[in-house]
C-alpha cells in the first residue's frame, strides 16, 4: 500500500485504519494516527521514505489503540520524535493499560490484554485544540469529543481528517452500530464537522476519502441515531447487567432486526466495544 495524494501537502495511507502525512514543505512530515500495529507503522514509513520525506512529529487524534499502536515502532526508529495528542487521551498513550481498565471496571483480564485495546505505551505530550504549529506544520486542531471522552479532527486548508468522529458510509453499512463514550457529544460533534465551510476532501480514520461532507455527516447521524434507539429499546426491556444489554441491542430484537450489529464496531480495532452510551 502506497501513500496516496490529497493535496499538494497532505497524503493518506489508507487500510482498516488510515494514517495521514502532512508535509512541512522543507522534507519533514507529520505522522496523524499511525494504525493499529508495527505493519501499519512500516507501511507508513515506507511510504516517507518513498517520497523522500523524514517524520517531524506524530499525531494520535485519540488514545483507541487503532490510532496509535504504531507509535513504538517508529519511535524506536525516531526516538527523538515529539508525539502529541488531546490531553487526556494523551494520559491514556502514555498508560495505555487505562483503555481496557476503563472498559472492563477492573485490572483488565488476558483477553483484554491485546493490541486492539492494549497498544504499547508511548510519551504522547499533551496539546491544546485550536491553531498549533506541529512538526513545522500549521494546522487545526478541532474539539469533536464522543466517539472518544476526547478527539480532534485535523484540518489543513481544505482538506479535514474527521478521525474517528464520522466513518465511511461503507464501514457504517458493515458495522452500522457505532461505539461511543458520550452518543450526545458524539452527535453534536458530527453536527460541528458539517457546518464547517471551504472543506474539498474528506478524510475519515475508517473508509474512503469523500468530497461531499454534508452527505457524510447525515450518514453517520443517522447511524448514531440508530445506535441510539437501539439502546433505549433495550433498556425498555428491564434492567439488566451490560452484557446482557449489548447482547439486547445486537440482537433479532434490535430496532431494525439485524443480527449481531454491535459484534465489530467501526473504531475500535474491529472488536466489541465492550460498552455504549447514547
Amino acid at each position: 500500500m502506497t501513500l496516496q495524494s490529497i493535496s499538494d501537502q497532505v497524503w493518506l495511507l489508507p487500510g482498516a485504519v488510515a494514517s495521514v502525512v502532512i508535509e512541512d514543505g522543507v522534507g519533514g512530515a507529520v505522522l496523524v494516527d499511525t494504525g493499529l500495529d508495527d505493519a501499519q507503522a512500516r507501511k507508513l514509513l515506507r511510504g516517507l521514505e518513498a517520497k523522500g520525506l523524514r517524520p517531524s512529529a506524530v499525531l494520535n487524534t485519540h488514545s483507541h489503540a487503532d490510532h496509535h499502536g504504531g507509535n513504538a515502532f517508529i519511535l524506536a526508529k525516531f526516538p527523538e520524535l515529539p508525539v502529541f495528542a488531546p490531553p487526556l487521551e494523551a494520559a491514556v498513550i502514555n498508560h495505555p493499560v487505562l483503555e481496557p481498565l476503563a472498559l472492563y471496571g477492573a485490572m483488565p483480564p488476558a483477553e483484554l490484554q491485546n493490541k486492539f485495546l492494549l497498544a504499547p505505551a508511548s510519551p504522547a505530550q499533551p496539546l491544546a485544540a485550536g491553531q498549533q504549529t506541529v512538526g513545522g506544520v500549521e494546522l487545526e486542531l478541532l474539539n469533536v469529543p464522543g466517539h472518544a471522552a476526547q478527539m480532534y479532527a485535523v484540518r489543513v486548508g481544505e482538506v479535514l481528517y474527521a478521525a474517528d468522529a464520522l466513518f465511511g458510509a461503507e464501514a457504517l453499512a458493515k458495522h452500522p452500530l457505532t461505539f461511543c463514550a458520550d452518543s450526545a457529544a458524539q452527535k453534536a460533534s458530527a453536527e460541528l464537522l458539517g457546518a464547517l465551510s471551504g472543506i474539498r476532501r474528506v478524510l475519515v480514520g475508517h473508509g474512503v476519502p469523500t468530497e461531499d461532507l454534508v452527505a457524510l455527516v447525515t450518514t453517520n447521524l443517522n447511524a448514531y441515531q440508530q445506535t441510539s434507539e437501539r439502546v433505549h429499546a433495550a433498556l425498555a426491556q428491564g434492567a439488566a447487567g451490560v452484557d446482557t444489554v449489548l447482547a439486547r441491542v445486537a440482537g433479532p430484537e434490535s430496532t431494525d432486526g439485524r443480527h449481531g450489529a454491535a459484534a465489530a464496531q467501526p473504531g475500535r480495532g474491529g472488536g466489541p466495544s465492550g460498552r455504549m452510551a447514547a
